[in-house]
């Protein structure tokens, strides 16, 4: 599990998870409850791990328009 700090009392957990015998990658924002725990949000998206190569391409061409951007 890979954790990405978004604010005090939310962050995005990064994942894989199995489901029905298959393995998926979900990425969902938890949120500190008041008794401290981190509970998941309906916020996220959970894919095959097979689209995993098309999501980071997709990130780096975001980053690359982001960093030339700047």
């Amino acid at each position: 599990m890979e954790i990405i700090e978004k604010n005090p009392i939310e962050r995005i957990q990064v994942e894989l998870k199995e489901y029905r015998k298959k393995q998926y990658l979900d990425i969902r924002t938890y949120y500190r409850s008041d008794d401290g725990d981190w509970k998941p949000t309906k916020k996220g998206v959970t894919i095959p791990p097979d689209c995993m190569e098309d999501l980071l391409q997709a990130v780096n061409k975001i980053n690359e328009e982001y960093i030339n951007s700047n």
